[in-house]
């Protein structure tokens, strides 16, 4: 069977769809493909965020990339989680919840809905003055018995997570659900190359923090800095290293899972017994 192969992104620092982009805050769209939708924002401080609300078919999650950011998730409406940098927060269909910049200093951090439910279309909607269209979002009031609990939720701080040994790198699991499985990834650059392939049925992306990667994206060599994105939507070819001299630093995404952190415990379970 053959793929329906969507085209591969590659965005540096400050690229993107801009959907908003004001003294009040900035909102550019990195991934808008079926299986993910990214956002990278830039909130000021003191910024209210939207009301609390649930999904019901799909995933909203939040990574932040610098300041501090509350999120209220659950049902009780006074539990907040105050999210710094490298803090991870994930709040699955139903489970309610939204977040604001509480603090007095700007705040930046990556949104992803997986799958995509819409959430770029709504975006573009408010953007463009069409309100009917916007309200199609997959966005819901409460439930009157407050949604699933706290404990569906996935809430992560900087330094945590399941760290699983490896050489020449550092392989924290953010989060491991269905739809969305989110890595937190350190290699030197004596980290093997990960030579190029294709995945039959998920988006394998990589937003860079620190250093820099150089990848193979079906015949193109790209290098990639700190706030470039790169995404291999199903079908596409790709690869990369470290080329160094620095440490290299991503978050990599994947929607949906295919199992692949499950794959990485048993290889380095393996290694652990030889």
């Amino acid at each position: 069977m053959e793929l329906d192969v969507a085209h591969p992104i590659f965005l540096r620092a400050g690229e993107g769809e801009t959907v908003a982009d004001d003294p009040a805050k900035t909102l550019r769209l990195l991934a808008d493909l079926d299986e993910l939708e990214l956002t990278w924002f830039r909130y000021p401080a003191r910024l209210k965020g939207p009301e609390r609300h649930i999904h019901k078919q799909h995933t909203d999650a939040f990574y932040v990339l610098s300041g501090e950011v509350a999120f209220r998730v659950g049902p009780d409406p006074e539990h907040v989680v105050h999210g710094q940098a490298g803090a991870f927060v994930a709040a699955p269909a139903g489970v309610v919840h939204t977040f604001a910049n509480e603090s007095s200093e700007e705040a930046m951090f990556l949104n992803i809905h997986a799958p995509n439910a819409g959430f770029a279309d709504m975006l573009r909607a408010r953007r463009d003055g069409r309100h009917e269209d916007a309200e199609r979002f997959d966005q819901w009031a409460p439930p009157e018995h407050g949604g699933r609990p706290l404990s569906d939720a996935i809430v992560v701080h900087a330094g945590e997570g399941e760290s699983i040994p490896g050489e020449h790198r550092d392989f924290v699991v953010r989060a491991e659900l269905p739809e969305l499985e989110l890595i937190e990834f350190a290699c030197d650059p004596e980290f093997d190359t990960v030579t190029p392939h294709v995945h039959p049925g998920k988006v394998d992306s990589f937003y860079i923090l620190g250093g820099e990667l150089e990848f193979t994206v079906e015949d193109e060599i790209l290098r990639a800095g700190p706030g470039a994105y790169v995404a291999a939507p199903p079908g596409v070819r790709h690869g990369f290293r470290n080329p160094g001299p620095a440490v290299a630093r991503f978050v990599n995404i994947h929607a949906p899972s295919d199992g692949f952190i499950e794959r990485v415990r048993r290889d380095a379970t393996r290694d652990i017994e030889d």
